[in-house]
């Protein structure tokens, strides 16, 4: 037994001389003096052995554990203080080098041209309200006066869930929702992505952002829209910038309208800019459709309502001089790093 458990200390420490990581002792400890290890198994033949003789082995048993345990703590140490000298090493500093600038987020151009839309219309008194972008089809066309048959439900420009949910094809769908649970005085902007079966070019992108807007009460006629649009738009572009709308159709008003900014480049003389016309197209508008106040449960012979629709890309565009909406979403940090 005392050669045996010499044997075993022997084996023992010159393992321990030759470790050189952490696991490697981890696996010396565990093969000597684990629930399998050398020692235990001594210990479990403590019972063969002659009773005068086993305070006698005990003790030698005890002694071994002991010297074994303190060569693996005193490695431990050891190995532990190279490891941590070696990272220290690996991560020394050198403090004549020049810092590094961290880079601080900011807002994306839609995301700023979107802040510029809240301020102005939340300081006319209009609410933000936001609604599903994927929509039954009622809320998309039918509410809003596009029946069955209109050339807008044609598969080619709307994306189908299935045949009663669609992805929205503009905000106008918030309003339709609002108007049906609220009665008037209504003064809402309803901002949001929607989504048309576009090819994707400089201007025409298949999932795209809308500002609609829509006010309802009494007495309120084409010369409050007229009167709305002309502050909005000299708050964007310049207190000097003039409007002036163009007859058009939408099937939720009527009558409705484009509506047109002087040219904020060259004060409408013509240039580039806005292609020598002195005019930029920038919205469409119009007074809400009798019957879309009927369909939504409000009496058009009491009240009456305007509304109006801008794409947040094209006030993007225009605010910021950008010529290629596909900048807006390749995440090219050499061209967001300009706002």
């Amino acid at each position: 037994m005392q050669e045996k458990l010499k044997q075993i200390h022997d084996d023992a420490l010159k393992r321990i001389e030759s470790v050189k990581e952490l696991d490697e002792l981890y696996k010396v400890k565990v093969d000597v003096l684990g629930k399998k290890g050398k020692l235990t198994e001594v210990l479990k033949g403590m019972k063969d052995v002659a009773a005068e003789e086993r305070p006698k082995v005990g003790q030698m048993v005890n002694e071994t554990r002991s010297n074994i345990e303190e060569k693996l703590e005193e490695m431990k140490s050891n190995l532990e203080a190279k490891f941590r000298e070696e990272k220290m090493k690996a991560e020394v500093i050198d403090v004549t080098l020049p810092a590094k600038k961290n880079k601080i987020g900011h807002k994306h151009p839609n995301t700023l041209a979107l802040d510029e839309l809240y301020r102005i219309f939340t300081g006319m008194g209009y609410e933000v309200v936001e609604g599903p972008e994927i929509e039954y089809d009622y809320y998309n066309f039918e509410a809003l006066n596009i029946p069955e048959d209109h050339p807008a439900k044609d598969e080619q420009d709307t994306f189908y869930i299935d045949r009663n949910i669609v992805l929205r094809t503009q905000t106008s769908s918030v309003q339709a929702r609002v108007m049906e649970k609220t009665q008037p005085p209504i003064r809402i902007i309803s901002p949001g992505r929607v989504f048309r079966s576009d090819a994707v070019d400089a201007t025409h992108s298949p999932s795209f952002h809308q500002v609609e807007g829509l006010a309802i009460d009494k007495n309120i006629n084409f010369a409050d829209l007229k009167g709305t649009l002309a502050e909005f738009a000299k708050e964007l572009f310049g207190e000097d910038t003039q409007i002036k709308f163009r007859p058009h159709h939408f099937p939720f008003t009527e009558p409705s309208a484009e509506m047109d900014v002087s040219c904020f480049k060259c004060g409408g003389k013509g240039c580039r800019f806005c292609k020598g016309e002195g005019w930029i197209e920038i919205l469409g508008c119009g007074m809400v459709h009798p019957h879309v106040l009927e369909m939504s449960g409000i009496d058009p012979e009491k009240y009456q309502g305007f509304a109006f629709g801008v794409g947040l890309e094209r006030i993007a565009l225009l605010k910021y001089e950008i010529d290629d909406m596909r900048l807006l979403y390749e995440n090219d940090d050499r061209f967001l790093s300009q706002f």
